[in-house]
């Protein structure tokens, strides 16, 4: 065993038993469906400035949502109620009373000159107390929260001031910042009148003097602040989040607050495990059939990435929802992606070489593959991290998964199974027996079509036009059928019961779901108390509600009956929009630079050709679009992109490589070489997303159909839409053919494979 096995083996072991220890020690944050949390109505007031209205509460909602984000709350539900209600579920709360604190404070922020000491009663004047009860007389506001860009709480161990919280200004602010601070400063040290006052919510929090080496008129130069005072690390992040969060445009008051239950009951969350567990043993046992030895250690690798993947997603204290432990656990599926690129390369570098030797053959393929692997997960990762920086609630939440999944992925196939595959291949056992390991012998598909060499390019436009009718009927769908938003996206009704014997969650979701609410989302507070949140519904459908509840429940008493806006806002679509937006145009720019824009430009056209087809199909078969296909939608660009990227860089070595053959002849061979592992990867994926669709029940069922849908769509553009397009695209370029890399010099070492010990490098 050579030393690089012998390392990679050591980390192998080192941090799946870190990933063992953290999953055994630690408990996941579960969301709302699966465990259920802490909900709080909150009234909005009429303050002096704005009424509370339907706009100033949507406003007012967005900011709540920005301070719940920085709390850290994944995947909370805010909703409208009515005109100036808001409903606001926190899944896994651990301290309801500090949230609904932070929650509820208006955090209107103005920074004063003090103008002297105050007295009692001076109505002349603003008065406020200090931090240390004197009165002082205050200024107007010469700087507001808005003026204010990043506020961090920050520990100062040196100078013993303790917590305290940092202000970054605006370039404007700045300004007036450096003004305030500079005519405090023209006012003799100790005076009143050199302090600065800031006050938040009508409460002085910090009144600091001007430091005394501050000139008169200079101001301090820095634009930037300290607001300092007895603060805990708990009250100084909580400042911090409540001004960078914003002010309420009107102060709200927290009229109710209890804990819910889950919104999925228990046979639902079981049948979901099941289906999970058998899609992912099918995984295994396909790839296990396919590859047999170094495929039954890449399922083992396979296993360790789940491990490793949810201690990961456990330490960083991500809301688990069913969702995204259904994606969690389709991304094992997609995991073995690269050990099937991996092995396809070795089985080619194996029978190029004839019957020569295992390890150099799998070396050559981990090699081969690399590039693949790195640039479809690098484009992957620009798109997570732009979906977490830019997104909000359950888009950002859905980036920190995508970016887990996607750097486990590469540690367990470049790490793990390389380890384990390099142990097994210096076995004589396994390099002698060749239906043993799984490389020594061409698979099926990849000899039958070495033995046909369809041409598929001869008339690339002729795919083109079947993607271009495919788009259409999809855009016929949307415009005829049109696309039934759910809940999240349109708002609906909140309907709140009270039944006279107790009803299980799972008991009421199959009585409401009998009487035609089938999309109906339940929720239990007690034993007797049912909320059911639907789309528009008439007063006969919730006479039918209520009917339905009855035979369930005895008798049935409406406790609550309101409107309530999207939970998926105006300003939450439009960031979604703007991140998907700008990931797809650094996707398309890093394309263009590591292959050509041709490729580029192609690979996002076959990305747009399956979300337009996706959302048609929905359209034509009238399934809803709601936040859990949208955590389907933003799989499937991942998905569509890595397949492109895998048949582009294939492209890309095989034309560098033969640079006076028709670029579309190297396409067809390109194509060929990689259609074996676009086959195993597709089908890892789909055993488990038929195991999810069949046996995962309702709640999952219409995000396994998307997928499903999705990855065939993929599938199929990868090849059929991308490559011809870039095939005509290039009839039109003047770009030469990339070159071919340089072999590494002997002796370099590094990027040189070893040879294998019992290989003389003789061949014939």
């Amino acid at each position: 065993m050579t030393r690089a096995t012998t390392v990679r083996a050591v980390l192998a072991a080192a941090v799946l038993l870190v990933s063992v220890f953290i999953t055994l020690t630690m408990s996941p944050r579960l969301g709302l469906d699966l465990q259920g949390g802490t909900r709080m109505v909150l009234q909005a007031k009429d303050s002096a400035t704005a009424k509370a209205d339907r706009e100033s509460t949507d406003r007012t909602l967005e900011v709540l949502r920005q301070r719940i984000d920085s709390l850290g709350v994944a995947e909370p539900t805010l909703t409208r109620s009515g005109e100036d209600r808001i409903i606001v579920e926190l899944p896994d709360v651990q301290d309801p009373r500090q949230a609904a604190d932070v929650i509820g404070r208006t955090a209107q922020l103005g920074f004063h000159a003090v103008q002297g000491p105050g007295t009692q009663g001076d109505d002349a004047q603003q008065t406020l107390p200090d931090e240390q009860g004197g009165l002082l007389a205050l200024g107007p506001v010469r700087l507001s929260g808005a003026g204010v860009e990043d506020a961090a709480a920050q520990f100062d161990a040196q100078q013993g001031t303790g917590w305290s919280v940092s202000l970054d200004f605006h370039k404007d602010a700045g300004r007036e910042w450096n003004r305030l601070t500079g005519e405090a400063a023209c006012h003799p040290a100790g005076d009143e009148r050199r302090r600065v006052a800031i006050v938040l919510d009508g409460k002085v929090i910090s009144s600091p003097q001007v430091d005394p080496s501050i000139a008169c008129e200079a101001g301090l130069p820095s634009g930037s602040t300290q607001i300092t005072g007895s603060f805990s690390a708990e009250e100084a992040q909580d400042l911090a989040l409540l001004i960078k969060g914003g002010a309420l445009p009107v102060p709200v008051e927290i009229v109710e607050q209890r804990t819910v239950g889950p919104t999925l009951g228990a046979a639902a969350i079981d049948a979901s495990a099941r289906a999970a567990l058998i899609g992912a043993a099918a995984t295994a046992l396909f790839i296990t059939v396919m590859y047999r030895l170094f495929g039954a250690l890449a399922a083992a690798a396979l296993a360790a990435y789940g491990v490793i993947s949810y201690a990961a997603l456990v330490a960083l204290g991500v809301t688990l929802t069913l969702p995204g432990l259904a994606g969690f656990v389709l991304a094992v599926g997609m995991a073995v992606d690269a050990n099937v690129l991996v092995f396809e390369r070795a089985r080619e570098e194996y029978a190029d070489r004839g019957r020569g030797s295992l390890r150099t053959a799998l070396t050559a393929g981990f090699r081969g593959a690399w590039s693949a692997v790195a640039d479809s997960n690098v484009t992957t990762l620009i798109a997570a991290a732009l979906l977490f920086f830019l997104g909000s609630g359950p888009v950002k939440g859905f980036g920190v998964t995508l970016a887990i999944g996607v750097l486990v992925s590469m540690f367990s196939a470049l790490v793990i199974a390389r380890a384990l595959t390099e142990i097994a291949a210096g076995s004589r056992f396994v390099g002698d027996y060749r239906g043993v390991n799984g490389i020594a012998r061409p698979g099926r598909v990849r000899t039958w079509l070495h033995k046909r060499e369809p041409q598929l390019f001869r008339s690339p436009r002729r795919w083109l036009l079947t993607s271009t009718a495919l788009v259409l009927v999809a855009v016929t769908g949307i415009l005829v059928r049109g696309v039934d938003l759910g809940v999240e996206f349109t708002g609906g009704r909140l309907v709140e019961y009270s039944t006279s014997r107790p009803v299980d969650v799972e008991t009421a979701r199959d009585a409401i779901s009998a009487a035609g609410f089938t999309d109906a989302e339940v929720t239990t507070a007690g034993e007797r108390d049912i909320s059911v949140r639907t789309g528009q519904m008439d007063n006969d459908g919730e006479h039918a509600l209520r009917s339905a509840l009855a035979d369930e429940g005895g008798a049935t008493e409406k406790v609550r009956d309101e409107l309530i806006g999207p939970s998926l806002g105006d300003e939450l679509r439009r960031n979604a929009l703007i991140a998907l937006a700008v990931a797809v145009f650094v996707q398309l720019a890093y394309l263009a630079a590591r292959f050509r824009w041709t490729f580029a430009v192609s690979s996002v056209g076959a990305l747009v050709h399956d979300v337009v087809i996706l959302v048609g199909a929905f359209a034509w078969l009238g399934r809803p679009v709601d936040g859990i296909f949208l955590a389907a939608l933003l799989t499937v660009i991942g998905y569509s992109v890595n397949d492109s990227v895998v048949v582009f860089d294939r492209v890309r070595e095989l034309w560098a490589r033969n640079r006076r053959t028709p670029v579309a002849d190297v396409a067809n061979r390109a194509v060929l070489q990689t259609v074996p592992r676009t086959v195993n990867t597709g089908m890892g994926a789909l055993f488990i997303l038929v195991a999810l669709a069949v046996l995962g029940g309702d709640s999952l069922a219409d995000f396994a159909l998307a997928l499903l849908i999705g990855i065939c769509v993929g599938t199929y553009s990868s090849v059929m839409t991308a490559v011809p397009g870039a095939l005509l695209l290039e009839r039109s370029s003047k770009a030469p053919p990339p070159a071919r890399k340089r072999a590494p010099r002997r002796g370099a070492g590094a990027g040189r494979a070893r040879r294998d010990p019992a290989d003389n490098g003789a061949r014939v």
